[in-house]
């Protein structure tokens, strides 16, 4: 039998518990794979999890919805597009018609992306679908046709929103577009009533 020092022993165990410690990570790894690269899966307390790790690193966390094959959460890299989110979520259901989205924007993190349906007869048109005159618009991906749906909002005033949505890589409040030349009070209360974060 060997004769083992007291620190000798601690300095084997140690190393013994590293060695278990990798081994269950690589388990744990092995068993628990995600639906897809880049997708969040979401379980009972996931959420917290999943919001830790993506405080940092140069990620943006997003919600890609309506008329995409895969609507869900996910993580994509700052810097990325619309489109790169859309893409991630499967593409539109309807790949042969505008989507009716600008596709360039930037994304920010917290960003909620709606991709819009058919239009009510099902045609296929090439411009973006109708929507209900009071149906919530994404403060993210709104284009200038659906901007212009809302009161007090002309074709120069949509331009200058998404100018400055996209010079300040997206935005984070409705209450910012307070900031933009030719919105008062009147327009922007309308703006309240009709974009959504």
């Amino acid at each position: 039998m060997l004769d083992l020092s007291r620190a000798q022993i601690i300095v084997y165990g140690a190393i013994g518990l590293v060695v278990l410690l990798l081994g269950a990570q690589w388990v744990a790894r092995g068993s628990g794979g995600s639906p897809e690269p880049g997708r969040l899966a979401f379980s009972a307390g996931a959420g917290e999890q999943s919001g830790k790790a993506e405080s940092g690193g140069g990620e943006a966390l997003v919600h890609v919805a309506g008329a995409v094959r895969r609507p869900g959460v996910y993580r994509l890299p700052v810097g990325s597009r619309v489109a790169d989110a859309v893409e991630r979520a499967g593409g539109p259901r309807d790949r042969d018609r505008d989507v009716g989205i600008n596709l360039a924007a930037r994304l920010v993190d917290g960003q909620q992306i709606v991709v819009p349906g058919r239009r009510p007869g099902g045609s296929r048109g090439s411009g973006p679908p109708a929507a209900a005159d009071d149906a919530p618009i994404s403060l993210g991906s709104a284009t200038v046709e659906q901007l212009e749906t809302i009161d007090g909002v002309g074709p120069v005033t949509a331009a200058a929103i998404l100018d400055f949505r996209d010079e300040r890589g997206g935005l984070g409040s409705i209450e910012e577009l307070d900031e933009v030349s030719g919105i008062g009070p009147a327009t922007l209360e309308a703006l309240r009533g009709r974009l959504q974060p």
